[in-house]
């Protein structure tokens, strides 16, 4: 297993009363677990493992919060100032809808079978050892990076009340790193619950936020003035970028597709935890259904709202102005000052502060987790496999954590521009999972095709199949070489975002190939890809669990229906 997702906490803990430095996983364990080799010699009994402490409610809503905000909140403000609505518009919609591809590809290899090591888990078995190895160390950076990016963003959204110049950023950055790190160090039990009722706020706010600007742009504010179109006629659709005309038009929507990426990486965590649910035939392809009609409700409606609401050029922005001290790294607690709107400004600029604590506590709990089962795996240091009473992989989290004082860099910079850089790396890493997840899906439409499986036999079949995958898969490409393209125009050359925007890349490659030099190992033909292994026990748990399903009591089915029908779209 490379990669780690809320839901895989998935062993209970026995051994308990051992001391914390003797503690480690046993092979058998692990090989039930479905994680790949053994990570020590240490006797069996002695270990401690995770705790299976995360609930199908934490599950769910944690999945959520990993996708609604930073992203959203408050890069939305970068992507306009930069590209102007127009720009976002069709970058937020282009991006989703390539997110929905990734999405149905996770989907159709996660119905046929899940694995408890999740995507990581398919690269390696349906394409290539050494690709699996590549990708789950790329996953465990990327969050290692989306960290101390979410406490960046905690050092903007409080520079709305606090000017930098009376209190310097590092001091709540600090704050905060403390605090995650102990929420992380007392165990899954406390931070599930915690997770539960941000994420709950979450939900609450943005939709509240549509509503409120769905209101303003009819003129329903206190200022009583319609917007509609006004601010695509000026300042304008477009902020042209670089050059004038067409040409500017378009750069300046291509400079916002970094943005855009950026705010839908983490939905992939939907459908692996799915993967962990119960009857993943039935509840992965609605998911993925789920998935889309979210994009187009959170995402795609709340960025159109908004480019009406606020002008690209606005001096309440904080990425259209020098200083951000003052004016609001949020555009839409601009949309609500610019409106007129008393006291709610601060109150949502509150609730943006615990989205953004609430995403850097969950990102430094899947960073460590990250690392946690590449150790089980064998593909990181045994020690990072060790967990202690509480089911905490401690020295996973000590690993993991320093990442977080990367942070600090905002105590001499501009915290605008340090966010900018790490959303560039998190970017690339985040772009290279997805190209990953395609080319195994690639991969795994080949070895059914080639093995006589027929979509009759599948339980989900992606809408645009392996079409859809490669279509997919050339423009994550495409994203991948020019997203920072600016860097290469005469005038515009900036090394740190040249090295922030492209560091992932040699990298990448270079896990591959040297895991290939060390390991000799060779990726699948379509003939040789393993996709029967642990079939039959899926699909004999799956019957078992339909049975059970079918007892139901008529009320419990009267439950299950009103969720579905009125919650379940939500989450």
């Amino acid at each position: 297993m490379a990669s780690y997702h809320p839901g895989a906490d998935a062993v209970s803990s026995s051994g308990a009363s051992l001391d914390e430095k003797t503690a480690a996983p046993d092979h058998a364990g692990l090989q039930e677990q479905g994680f790949v080799g053994a990570v020590d010699g240490t006797d069996p009994a002695h270990r401690h493992n995770l705790h299976r402490g995360l609930k199908a409610r934490h599950v769910t809503m944690i999945a959520l919060g990993g996708a609604l905000g930073t992203g959203l909140l408050i890069g939305s403000g970068s992507a306009l100032a930069k590209g102007g609505p127009a720009s976002v518009l069709i970058s937020f919609t282009v991006v989703g809808f390539i997110m929905y591809l990734v999405m149905c590809a996770l989907g159709e290899m996660g119905a046929w079978l899940p694995l408890p090591s999740g995507f990581t888990g398919y690269a390696a078995r349906f394409c290539d050892p050494s690709l699996g190895f590549a990708l789950g160390w790329i996953y465990w950076m990327k969050y290692a990076i989306t960290t101390p990016n979410q406490l960046t963003a905690v050092s903007l959204v409080i520079q709305y009340w606090i000017d930098r110049e009376r209190v310097n950023p590092g001091a709540w950055i600090a704050i905060f790193i403390v605090v995650i790190v102990c929420i992380n160090y007392f165990g899954i039990r406390y931070f599930g619950e915690f997770e539960f009722w941000l994420s709950g706020v979450k939900v609450i706010t943005i939709c509240g936020l549509i509503l409120l600007s769905l209101i303003l742009v009819l003129g329903g504010g206190p200022d009583h003035d319609r917007k509609g179109f006004r601010y695509w006629r000026d300042p304008g659709a477009f902020h042209p970028y670089i050059d004038d005309g067409a040409t500017g038009n378009f750069l300046a929507v291509w400079s916002t597709f970094i943005t855009a990426t950026f705010s839908y990486l983490g939905t992939e965590l939907v459908g692996v935890t799915i993967g962990e649910a119960q009857s993943p035939s039935k509840t992965i392809p609605r998911a993925v259904k789920l998935t889309f009609a979210r994009v187009a409700g959170f995402y795609v409606l709340s960025i159109f709202l908004l480019g009406m609401l606020v002008p690209y050029n606005s001096t309440e922005l904080a990425f259209a102005t020098k200083q951000s001290g003052g004016a609001s790294a949020s555009p839409f607690v601009v949309a609500i000052v610019l409106a007129g709107i008393p006291v709610l400004p601060h109150i949502i600029n509150a609730a943006i502060l615990l989205f953004v604590f609430s995403a850097s506590n969950t990102d430094l709990y899947i960073c460590t987790r990250t690392l946690y089962g590449l150790a089980c795996e064998g593909k990181a240091p045994a020690i990072f496999a060790r967990t202690n009473k509480r089911g905490t992989p401690i020295y996973a989290l000590a690993a993991s954590a320093p990442f977080t004082l990367l942070a600090m860099l905002n105590v001499k910079s501009n915290s605008t521009v340090v966010f900018g850089y790490f959303v560039n790396v998190v970017t690339i890493f985040g772009i290279l999972t997805w190209i990953s997840i395609l080319v195994t899906h690639i991969c795994f439409v080949r070895a059914r095709k080639a093995q006589h499986v027929t979509k009759q036999q599948m339980a989900y079949v992606a809408p645009l199949g392996i079409w859809g995958s490669y279509g997919a898969l050339a423009f994550c490409c495409i994203i991948a070489l020019f997203k920072n393209f600016d860097v290469f125009v005469h005038g515009h050359w900036n090394k740190d975002t040249f090295i922030t925007g492209y560091i992932g890349i040699p990298v990448y490659l270079i896990l591959i190939f040297g895991h290939k030099f060390v390991t000799r190992s060779r990726g699948h033909t379509a003939q040789s890809v393993d996709l029967f292994t642990g079939k039959a026990e899926f699909d004999a748990e799956e019957e078992a669990h339909l049975a059970a399903r079918e007892k139901r009591t008529s009320a419990a089915h009267s439950r299950g229906w009103f969720y579905k029908t009125f919650i379940a779209w939500l989450l």
